[in-house]
């Protein structure tokens, strides 16, 4: 910013993309508005003609809250709703651009049926459906009576999915039964996540939230990228280094608005963080001392620790000398507070590190309350999507079994709810279902290979197209609201499953009016999920006999919008799922419940900017909006997980190197990479290796590497990464081109001639 009286110019002193993962927060940080973003910039709407509703990231299991907004049947932006419990003010660049897969080219917008899966009626021939060619478009109601015709008297298997609401994932389990539901993860994310829930079920842990991080006064990350895999963690614990308290800071009465003086004394503190991880991560700038080593590694320096901490825990056996200080110096730092707080997640994909974090937080708690007579050790465990934790909740078998099931004869129809299936299993077994004639039913919002095979193609809502639940990775429900209805045929998912179930004659569906029904049914059926309902006020809710507006009273343009097809104005549409209208008739905020405000707006701050009044310094003028219900701490709680013990000292193998997974927060979520912007930052494909191991296989970075597996190979480029322990190598996680492999797992590697 420079300038002259009134001549100022705001803008950046160079171009190019920004370094900080964050950097999308300045537009709603300055005062003034002045910032905008690009994705927006190219298909700009003024503020006030913009209808928004309060929802969830669906980028990641964080849970973060936002604000979406829509214009001309198009989601247009992101932006942030504070949150106290999960992101306060702020958002990753991920969750704030990665939303283009909304409008993407690649939705499946109409029902459509193959031409083999067609009875031979007239009203079938003459909806449209093309019997010469491949799949063609079909109205819904004969979409749906074709796929319950080949699901009626059939054994159907249901594949849930993790980015799918809670309603739908049980609505797919009430129509194929219990016992033929399957969790549409991968096998490595389902033991993970079911080591996350095993762990949240012992009564002497409890989950905790970003929130916790601010109270704690030292912090371990055990295996975790969070700038990658979980990145408003990562700016959680930057602003809590930050904002912690400073004995130099209070002896000079520096005041916390003094941002350039507290900066200048915490680069020259000692830093209350520990990383220890596979590889180096950006977080590493800001710790005390860092650790990279292979998983089991890991697990065993927590081990050790833990046995450093309370001497009632297990020793650690053949640790070596520089193991047992590293364990000694970070025992010291973390048993040293009253409050210390470890993070670990499924993206190291070892169990034994979810567990082995879980026995270092209660030899912390042990160790705690004998110190200071309080159990104030929390622990963090991140879960890679927005439902992977409530789909894990409702049980059922695996994915592989599900294909399983299917090969072997023991199931002969299949209902797919939304999930790439290339993504979460091996490429041999998705080849082996779709070549098999087994009837499909995909319910799908993007095309993939399962529904360019499927028998039967239902478009389902996008989390912008309807409401719905999700319980993220501490266990709290939270609701998303739809921001623009469905177009087309598309409709939410649960909706589709009622109308299959209602068609085979199935009256429990008979009484699911809406996302509240649907719940009430699951919390009656499985009382894990109790109190999920109250995650937002319900559909029926009204403040003397009024919905809450998406659109603001300033929107202009309404009677322009359809002139392009009618002179008329059509009626606003019906919202049956939710205590919103879409329309501007409704109450506006503040006057909305905190849970159903549909943006930020406080007098005097006509934009985004105002977000800052709803801040803790005016928690008594306006209160914080619920973070949804935490249904792990009310829950049934008695078993204890089941604890590790410490395996064996990494080994390298001769001719074999041991591959984990790298995250990219640009290039390793599905649905962001629909995003041109977040497309264009996403790498290459890689095989990443240390420079003593890229020696010993005789190459140099840049060059071609085949990497081998009994099931398949696949090439890509050598990249030099010093922070690999020697003996493993890393390859990116869900990169287009990368394909599934279960990680960490053993490969050869070999350089690929020229010719």
């Amino acid at each position: 910013m420079f300038g002259l009286r009134n001549q100022i110019y705001f803008g950046r002193h160079e171009s190019g993309p920004l370094e900080s993962e964050f950097s999308g927060n300045l537009i709603e940080v300055c005062p003034t508005g002045v910032f905008d973003d690009k994705p927006f910039s190219r298909r700009y709407t003024r503020k006030w003609d913009l209808e928004s509703a309060p929802s969830v990231c669906p980028n990641c299991g964080l849970g973060c809250t936002t604000y979406p907004s829509a214009r001309y049947g198009e989601l247009r932006r992101v932006l942030s709703r504070f949150n106290r419990d999960v992101n306060k003010m702020f958002l990753c660049d991920r969750g704030r651009f990665g939303f283009e897969f909304v409008n993407s080219g690649r939705r499946v917008r109409q029902a459509r049926v193959t031409p083999t899966a067609l009875p031979s009626r007239p009203e079938a021939e003459t909806a449209g459906a093309a019997r010469d060619g491949e799949a063609a478009p079909l109205a819904a109601d004969h979409a749906l009576d074709v796929a319950a015709g080949m699901l009626r008297g059939r054994r159907v298997v249901g594949i849930g999915s993790p980015r799918a609401s809670l309603e739908a994932n049980y609505a797919l389990r009430t129509l194929v039964g219990p016992d033929r539901f399957f969790r549409g993860m991968s096998e490595a994310d389902d033991r993970l996540v079911g080591a996350v829930l095993e762990v949240a079920a012992d009564p002497r842990l409890r989950l905790g939230s970003a929130a916790d991080i601010h109270r704690a006064d030292a912090v371990l990350v055990l295996g975790e990228d969070l700038t990658d895999t979980a990145p408003m963690l990562d700016l959680t614990i930057r602003t809590w280094l930050h904002l912690r308290p400073n004995p130099v800071e209070e002896r000079n009465h520096i005041r916390r608005w003094n941002d350039a003086g507290i900066t200048r004394i915490k680069r020259r503190e000692p830093s209350a963080l520990w990383i220890a991880t596979t590889h180096a991560t950006k977080l590493d700038a800001v710790a005390e001392e860092t650790c990279h080593a292979a998983p089991d590694d890991l697990v065993r320096l927590a081990l050790a620790i833990a046995h450093e901490v309370d001497a009632g825990a297990p020793p650690v056996p053949d640790l070596g000398e520089d193991e047992a200080a590293l364990a000694r110096r970070w025992a010291a730092a973390l048993g040293a507070g009253v409050s210390p707080l470890v993070v670990a997640g499924c993206s190291s994909g070892s169990v034994e590190l979810v567990r082995a974090a879980a026995q270092l937080t209660l030899a912390l708690r042990r160790a705690c309350h004998l110190r200071a007579g309080v159990d104030c050790a929390d622990l963090v465990l991140t879960v890679p999507e927005p439902d992977s934790l409530g789909l894990r909740m409702l049980g059922g078998g695996t994915l592989v079994q599900a294909l399983a099931a299917l090969a072997r004869g023991e199931a002969d129809a299949l209902v797919v709810l939304d999930g790439d299936l290339d993504r979460r299993a091996q490429s041999l077994l998705v080849d082996d279902l779709l070549r098999r004639e087994v009837p499909i039913v995909a319910l799908s919002t993007l095309e993939d290979r399962v529904t360019a095979r499927a028998d039967v193609v239902l478009p389902a809502a996008t989390f912008a197209e309807e409401t719905g639940t999700w319980v993220n990775h501490e266990g709290r429900a939270q609701r998303y609201f739809a921001v623009l209805p469905p177009a087309a045929d598309v409709r939410p998912a649960w909706r589709w499953l009622r109308e299959l179930l209602v068609r085979l004659g199935r009256r429990e569906a008979l009484g699911w009016r809406t996302p509240d029904d649907v719940l009430a049914a699951l919390e009656l059926e499985l009382p894990a999920f109790r109190g999920a309902g109250d995650a937002a006020p319900p559909a029926g809710w009204r403040s003397h006999g009024r919905k809450v507006a998406r659109q603001p009273l300033r929107r202009s343009g309404r009677t322009a919008v359809d002139a392009d097809r009618t002179v008329h104005e059509p009626a606003p549409t019906q919202d049956a799922d939710s205590a919103l209208s879409y329309s501007l008739e409704g109450l506006q905020p503040p006057a909305a419940p905190a849970a159903l405000r549909t943006r930020t707006w406080w007098p005097g701050w006509n934009s985004s900017n105002g977000l800052h009044k709803f801040g803790e310094e005016l928690p008594a003028v306006r209160p914080a909006p619920p973070s949804g219900v935490r249904l792990l701490d009310d829950a049934e709680r008695g078993r204890e997980f089941t604890p590790v013990g410490a395996p064996a000292r990494f080994a390298a193998r001769d001719g074999e190197l041991l591959l984990v997974a790298l995250h990219h927060i640009f290039g390793s979520e599905e649905l962001s990479m629909h995003t041109p912007g977040v497309r264009e930052l996403a790498p290459a494909p890689y095989i990443g290796v240390n420079a003593d191991d890229a020696e010993r296989l005789g190459t140099r970075e840049g060059d071609p590497l085949r990497l081998w597996l009994p099931w398949m190979d696949m090439s890509a480029p050598l990249k030099l990464i010093p922070s690999l322990p020697s003996g493993t190598a890393g390859l990116p996680r869900g990169l287009p081109g990368v394909p599934y492999l279960p990680l960490p797992a053993w490969v050869r590697l070999t350089r690929v001639e020229e010719r």
